[in-house]
């Protein structure tokens, strides 16, 4: 079925089918190849309806910069607000990853588009986006350093550069998942059990 039809059946047009219409194309084929007609085509409406809703192709990828990086971290906050107050901080950590790659790999095209198109758009628009992006990376901070404190994590750990790090492993999945070979929370069991307990093994480690 043509993306145009799947749109304009599943969404209702208007702001929210627009965003949703644009999103697909955007993950799909990428900030510059996408113009306000494609999007217009794909959420079954006329181009010139568009700007009853947003002034600018950057107003549409604005907001869905802002959706991506959200989604992402109500879906981790809320996995972890889920845990008891004691849990164990490797539990902690699980719950972060199972959160990031479950919004990330099977929660819609807005987080997958916002991945793919970061550090395509014009840096208006990159600015546009970082009080979001950057509230979820103190939200990460915060909670790493909560597990640090509790001498969870080594005490010479850098925890921007982990987070950078852990961020970017996790993210670099939606070039390679394949969702008929697993789940996002066996990947994210997968991952958290490497870095938590590393891949040398007690041999490896007197090499």
């Amino acid at each position: 079925m043509a993306l145009s039809k799947t749109v304009a059946q599943n969404a209702e047009v208007g702001r929210t089918g627009i965003l949703d219409a644009a999103a697909l194309l955007l993950g799909r084929q990428g900030y510059g190849a996408v113009s306000l007609r494609m999007i217009a085509e794909a959420a079954g409406i006329k181009a010139g309806s568009i700007y009853y809703h947003f002034a600018s192709k950057d107003d549409i990828i604005t907001e869905i910069l802002d959706a991506g990086i959200q989604a992402v971290h109500d879906e981790v906050r809320d996995r972890v607000a889920a845990l008891s107050a004691d849990a164990p901080a490797r539990d902690v950590f699980r719950a972060v990853l199972r959160g990031h790659l479950c919004a990330l790999l099977e929660h819609g095209a807005y987080t997958s588009a916002n991945v793919r198109i970061f550090g395509q758009v014009p840096p208006v628009v990159r600015d546009a986006n970082l009080p979001v992006r950057r509230a979820y990376e103190a939200f990460l901070d915060n909670l790493l350093s909560e597990l640090k404190v509790r001498d969870a994590i080594r005490s010479d750990v850098n925890l921007p550069r982990f987070r950078l790090l852990l961020i970017g492993a996790l993210n670099a999945t939606l070039e390679w998942f394949d969702p008929q070979k697993g789940s996002a929370e066996d990947l994210a069991d997968d991952y958290a059990d490497t870095f938590l307990n590393g891949i040398l093994s007690q041999s490896g480690d007197n090499t």
